[in-house]
């Protein structure tokens, strides 16, 4: 577990990456409340679509239902496709709706930012479809080469995608702050998915396979489009305690994505045991998983402190003081989050074996909004303690 751990984890590093682009870029971010609010949401949508691809996929690969091609390839494979891409469209617009209620409350925003949000939310998932492209190669790449998709494929794309995704959003939102032309160009890319997606529905509307990945897949979607609200809420709040500490910035992605994937490893072990009878589905049972847990929590401990010496680095932060301050931070952050993670994990895959529950459709999808949830809500937690 440790060694396996370890591994998923390792790709996370590159989330410094991404945070390190945010570090850089900060002044676009402070030029309205709501463009840091949604840098969780369009990270956690991606990452959860990401997600529900990489499942199917590896899963049709291997039931030979899908060829590891682009061309010539199955129904099966271009209906799942064409499901990413109403996803998309469809998650991108609720995130809006939803933003815009939590911005009114608690962003300080007016119902007049709304086209703003919608314009810049949707056309960054739409440029986001082009990740989906590089999902599926490199799923058909790590089939072809028999690797494992828990442990290597959906971790390290996951990291890929969190950058790419970054990229892009900090790219529209110069676009969206450069005047009309620019918007202009966001309301276009956004068309785009629009014009996809009125072509794919009339097309699929009719299809039990697609409509049943729609029907599954659609409410978990509008669950996580709520959840990354909150999660962008609390990382304003981080915003306003930070302020232009670059280093807590370059950190933010790739913790997240860490205890997401430590979350899932160790609840994607619980759901196995519980599989194979060897752990009964009760709540006191953990207590026979504490090897798995603690195995994972040392993996993130330590890869936690290298994440705060190579952002203090990258920030040319080399005071012993300002080092110590940053780990003392990720230390708490990493307590608080574990804990509450591995409790809803456990909760959640106990739920999971009860109820019959597909993890590709219900449980990851879940389980990494959640992860994100908690996590910012543990970085806001130390910094109010240590600021």
């Amino acid at each position: 577990m440790f060694k396996e751990t370890t591994i998923t984890c390792l790709f996370d590093i590159g989330g410094l990456i991404a945070g390190f682009a945010i570090a850089l870029q900060l002044g676009i971010f402070q030029l309205s409340p709501w463009a840091i609010a949604l840098y969780p949401a369009v990270v956690s949508v991606k990452g959860v679509i990401t997600g529900l691809l990489t499942g199917r996929l590896s899963t049709s690969l291997h039931l030979g239902t899908v060829y590891p091609k682009f061309f010539g390839n199955t129904k099966t494979f271009y209906k799942l496709l064409g499901a990413m891409v109403v996803l998309t469209l469809a998650t991108s617009a609720t995130i809006s709706v939803i933003a815009i209620v939590f911005g009114t409350l608690f962003w300080g925003m007016a119902i007049s930012d709304f086209p703003a949000i919608l314009t810049v939310m949707v056309a960054t998932m739409s440029l986001g479809l082009l990740i989906t492209l590089i999902t599926v190669k490199f799923t058909f790449i790590s089939f072809k080469n028999s690797l494992d998709p828990d442990t290597i494929v959906y971790p390290a794309i996951s990291t890929v995608a969190d950058i790419i995704i970054t990229f892009l959003y900090i790219g529209v939102l110069h676009l969206y702050f450069s005047g009309a032309i620019g918007r202009w160009a966001l309301i276009i890319f956004g068309l785009i998915n629009v014009f996809l997606v009125l072509i794919i529905l009339p097309r699929n509307l009719r299809e039990t396979e697609f409509l049943k990945i729609m029907k599954e897949s659609l409410p978990t979607m509008l669950l996580v489009a709520f959840m990354v609200n909150i999660t962008g809420t609390i990382l304003k709040g981080i915003s306003n305690l930070a302020g232009s500490r670059k280093e807590i910035y370059t950190v933010y992605p790739a913790i997240i994505d860490m205890m997401g994937d430590v979350g899932l490893v160790v609840g994607s072990a619980a759901t196995t045991k519980l599989a194979l009878g060897v752990l009964t589905p009760s709540f006191s049972s953990i207590k026979n998983h504490a090897k798995n847990i603690f195995s994972a929590w040392a993996v993130s401990i330590m890869l936690f402190a290298v994440l705060g010496l190579l952002s203090s680095a990258i920030n040319g932060m080399f005071s012993l003081q300002g080092i110590s301050n940053l780990l003392l931070i990720l230390a708490i952050s990493n307590i608080v989050a574990f804990v509450t993670i591995i409790i809803l994990s456990y909760a959640i895959s106990i739920l999971t074996f009860k109820r019959s529950l597909d993890p590709d459709n219900f449980v990851i999808p879940v389980e990494s909004s959640l992860a994100d949830a908690i996590t910012t809500i543990a970085l806001f937690v130390a910094l109010l303690l240590i600021l």
